[in-house]
């Protein structure tokens, strides 16, 4: 029997709950609080954000170690919605936590952010795993993408919550120390449906102590016939790529913004609202498109669009000129800005809910969970990498210039991409 509304409802509300923590404390809110509020080498902050990138860097090479192995070991236990809430759990405990931090707690702000990324990392694959399950094949790339547009309304919502109900992240602000609390709660009671309505169609093939040495075998066996799976594998390296580039974006766009652009507080909600939802329309829209256009053409559209993006935020001030000159009116560089960054918001969730969908068709059902760990290692290396590289290169250039290196990144993955031959890759998962 197939997933009836209410369960494909249950799955997507994960993301809506999820969302919360990487929108106020990975990209919003808290990754501004850090800089400027725990860390505070003001006016430049280059030892706050290279301190942020580390322990984003760090969160996610964690991640890369743990997740095969629990990918593999939840296959074979096949109680995965067990997993799914371990995960929660630390990811709700690590956020409300976020609440002892303050002036001089930097240490104890990047452990908790470490853990919490963890949890929230590790989670994300368990729930992709559900997504074979929910409809037929021609039919996951809307459920995912409805998924993560629902997940840019949760996104909107919880960090409305903290802006309007806290107040700027600022050091005069006392109230900051509040959005991880805040954040913990909306992430559980928004979890809760998932819970209630998700079935569990895991199947145990190991019990006892013999599911980790099972889990093990598994692994190894993987690594023995990856071959078998190259079309998933050319996805991967292409998805890596991609997703280096799409973290630099989700995690200094608005440190991009307060310490380049120097825009206004109204301005930078206007950036959130309108990222949010032209985000929500793209994964909505993009998840429409991948039943006429086809999978891997929506997912390489998205791909180009970003290239293009990169360019014209690094030539936000260029383009501002231009703007004035040919117009003869006042065009703000953080105008300019917002509307760049609104029409990247559009592939923001569009690139990840269709290379979600890709891993959904290209795994085998015997190993969903293996494969949706790998795609989670993929992305949370593909994270590490991309922190460390602009985390580095800002540090010796400044942020400006070193945003530059996105656009290489996403033009690796859109080239190879090409390589991925989806009816091969099909067969060899049903195979």
């Amino acid at each position: 029997m197939g997933a009836t509304r209410a369960e494909v409802f249950g799955w997507s509300m994960y993301d809506f709950a999820n969302s919360s923590y990487t929108t106020v404390v990975i990209t919003v809110y808290y990754a501004v609080v850090f800089p400027k509020v725990v860390v505070g080498d003001g006016p430049e902050f280059r030892t706050g954000n290279l301190l942020w990138s580390a322990t984003l860097a760090a969160s996610y090479l964690l991640t890369v170690v743990l997740l095969p192995f629990l990918g593999a070991w939840m296959d074979q236990a096949g109680h995965r919605k067990r997993f799914l809430l371990a995960s929660t759990v630390i990811t709700v405990l690590g956020t409300a936590s976020l609440g002892l931090t303050g002036p001089g707690t930097t240490a104890l702000a990047m452990v908790l952010v470490i853990v919490s990324n963890v949890g929230f990392s590790v989670g994300e694959s368990f729930v992709a795993s559900f997504l074979p399950d929910l409809g037929e094949p021609e039919d996951l790339g809307r459920i995912s993408g409805m998924a993560w547009g629902l997940g840019y309304v949760g996104g909107l919502g919880s960090t409305a919550l903290v802006l309007f109900g806290l107040g700027q992240p600022s050091p005069d602000n006392p109230l900051v120390r509040w959005a991880g609390p805040v954040t913990a709660l909306w992430f559980a009671l928004a979890a809760t449906p998932t819970f209630l309505l998700l079935k569990d169609r895991g199947v145990p093939r190991a019990g006892g102590t013999g599911v980790v040495q099972e889990a093990v075998s598994q692994l190894k066996s993987s690594v023995r016939h990856v071959r078998r799976y190259r079309d998933l594998m050319v996805f991967f390296a292409s998805y890596f790529f991609a997703m280096t580039g799409l973290s630099i974006v989700v995690s200094f766009a608005f440190i991009y913004g307060d310490q380049v652009i120097r825009w206004s507080a109204s301005t930078q909600a206007m950036m959130f609202v309108t990222t949010q939802i032209t985000a929500t329309v793209g994964a909505l829209a993009f998840g429409q498109l991948q039943s006429r256009l086809g999978d891997k053409p929506t997912y390489a559209l998205t791909l180009v669009v970003w290239c293009i993006a990169v360019g014209l935020i690094w030539g936000t001030p260029t383009v501002a000129s231009l703007l004035r000159g040919a117009t003869g009116l006042d065009w703000p560089d953080e105008k300019v800005f917002l509307l760049v960054g609104a029409c990247a918001g559009l592939c923001i969730g569009a690139t990840q809910s269709a290379g979600r969908t890709l891993v959904a068709l290209l795994s085998p059902s015997d190993r969903v969970g293996e494969f949706f760990g790998l795609w989670g290692v993929f992305g949370k290396l593909a994270g590490a990498l991309g922190l460390v590289s602009v985390g580095a290169l800002q540090y010796g250039l400044g942020l400006e210039n070193a945003i530059l290196v996105t656009g290489v990144f996403f033009g690796l993955g859109l080239v190879i991409v090409f390589g991925v031959d989806m009816a091969r890759g099909r067969a060899a998962a049903a195979g």
